[in-house]
């Protein structure tokens, strides 16, 4: 949730588990951690789930979205988050997301595993008011021209970015 400053976990660079520290200090100074992030498509695969983060995310905000994720908790493995911030953020329950692959975001100042998993949904979507402003369903091949446009419009989160460009070399 924006603005919480709970325990998370701390990673090396080559992706192990190796500690724990607040929100605030990996923010603060950079720390490697991980996310567990999952790409919600409908059930015959053609569309993805795309959302506007809020205003007031801690990081990105006001941009767009395909991977509904977050960080792994301390204690969490990257599975458990991925399935707890697909229930918290998009309200899908019940689901339990395949393993993609991990890709690494690292521009400086955010240093992050993302976890990559993948959920076939076609049930109901609710929407975390306090972390999601805005969301629908988009055909694969127009996500495919947004992410690969030069200079997106509207926006799309750097790192979220640069996982579905991975997912479409590798799947689509």
């Amino acid at each position: 949730m924006p603005g919480s400053d709970e325990l998370v976990a701390l990673y090396d660079d080559a992706g192990h588990a190796v500690g724990e520290a607040l929100r605030s200090r990996v923010r603060a100074e950079g720390l490697w951690h991980a996310a567990g992030v999952v790409l919600v498509r409908s059930g015959d695969g053609r569309n993805v789930y795309v959302h506007l983060r809020t205003a007031d995310k801690d990081t990105f905000p006001s941009t767009w979205d395909c991977w509904a994720g977050g960080v792994v908790a301390a204690g969490e493995t990257p599975a458990a988050c991925a399935r707890r911030e697909l229930a918290e953020e998009l309200g899908i329950h019940g689901v339990d997301p395949t393993p993609l692959f991990t890709k690494i975001y690292d521009d400086g100042n955010i240093r992050c595993h993302n976890f990559a998993y993948e959920a076939r949904w076609d049930g109901p979507i609710h929407l975390q008011p306090e972390e999601i402003a805005e969301g629908h369903w988009m055909p694969l091949d127009k996500l495919r021209t947004w992410v690969f446009a030069s200079d997106p419009k509207p926006p799309f989160i750097p790192d979220g970015r640069s996982g579905v460009q991975e997912w479409f070399h590798r799947y689509g």
